[in-house]
């Protein structure tokens, strides 16, 4: 073969033209089961949300707990002293009651009061009402003419309730 000869171009060949896909008239089998495997994670991804939710709510709940255990735990070594204030206030000689000093131990009496109030604790109420084991310790038995059996007749140590439940029983005298 000459050297200026060239070879022949090899014919072109026709462009293929891409039919654009068409539309299924019906669901195919794959398309329904990818709907049910889309479901699927759908439903397994609020039944994992709700979950999480729920471990968020318990979480907080006993870090509450946690909380409010310590705290009583506190409460429970502070409880002597405002009873011991009570009760020296209570059996203050009646001539010192109007000096500034007492006034002073009064108005510390009530700040504490007002202090266990406000961090929800309660003193349990013991005159005229009837023994309750949940609520009261029965340390002596008196029998009195005219009180029902179980009425509470004397406290003897005060009692407190801390967010509904008992932290501290009262002492009290009962009927017999």
């Amino acid at each position: 073969m000459p050297e200026d000869v060239q070879p022949k171009p090899a014919p072109a060949q026709p462009e293929k033209v891409h039919d654009a896909p068409k539309k299924p008239e019906r669901p195919t089998d794959e398309l329904v089961k990818a709907k049910k495997i889309a479901e699927e994670y759908l439903n397994g991804w609020k039944r994992a949300k709700a979950d999480y939710l729920n471990l968020k709510k318990d979480s907080a709940k006993r870090e509450q707990e946690i909380v409010q255990f310590a705290n009583a735990a506190l409460i429970i070594e502070l409880l002597p002293i405002y009873n011991h204030l009570k009760l020296a206030l209570k059996h203050a000689p009646q001539e010192q009651k109007s000096h500034q000093w007492m006034k002073g131990i009064e108005h510390i009496a009530t700040e504490f009061k007002t202090l266990l109030s406000n961090i929800n604790i309660h003193e349990i109420e013991t005159a005229g009402k009837t023994f309750d084991p949940e609520l009261h310790e029965a340390v002596a038995k008196e029998k009195i003419e005219g009180k029902e059996h179980g009425e509470i007749l004397e406290e003897i140590q005060p009692g407190y309730i801390y967010h509904g439940k008992t932290l501290q029983a009262a002492k009290v005298k009962i009927a017999e």
